[in-house]
């Protein structure tokens, strides 16, 4: 079994570019005021979620492992 995700928007951040509904229109939408939100706030690790997060213009998607809580994106510096 591969990696679970967690997937966080943080709407203070956003900026309704879409950017993550068009990369990953599986795992996010967007509400009446152009918010972001993860379809499922857990997820299998795969690369179209982890493009949305790394193609968002204001990095308001993070991603952490399951269960350890590290970082995958934005990565820890």
């Amino acid at each position: 079994m591969g990696d679970r995700w967690h997937v966080e928007v943080d709407r203070g951040v956003c900026i309704g570019s879409g950017m993550c509904a068009t990369n990953a229109p599986e795992g996010f939408r967007l509400d009446s005021a152009r918010q972001s939100h993860p379809k499922e706030s857990e997820t299998d690790a795969n690369e179209e979620i982890l493009a949305a997060a790394e193609g968002c213009p204001v990095e308001a998607i993070t991603l952490t492992l399951l269960g350890s809580g590290e970082a995958v994106f934005p990565p820890e510096d």
